[in-house]
């Protein structure tokens, strides 16, 4: 699976894990040449407390288009150290 956002590749792994029809990357996968830290969480009450990054290609910014679990709940321990996109990040084989 790719990520890909303005033409340059996010993320690339053979081992993505879906939930909820998101693949999660494992972060060593994430090409952070891109990412930026961001200051948003949400709450899913089976996940835990999302955290967000943006990313940052060729000086334009997607704001908080990124997203992952730092400690999530029993049920999603799947997704722990992994990451998944949103927000025109197209993901595909």
């Amino acid at each position: 699976m790719r990520a890909i956002w303005k033409g340059e590749i996010i993320a690339e792994s053979n081992d993505t894990v879906e939930v909820e029809g998101n693949h999660y990357f494992p972060a060593a996968s994430v090409n952070m040449e891109f990412i930026r830290p961001g200051n948003a969480h949400t709450s899913c009450p089976w996940k835990g407390e999302a955290s967000y990054y943006s990313i940052e290609v060729g000086g334009e910014a997607n704001v908080d288009a990124a997203w992952y679990y730092p400690e999530p709940k029993e049920a999603a321990k799947n997704i722990k150290g992994r990451v998944a996109f949103w927000r025109g990040v197209e993901v595909k084989e």
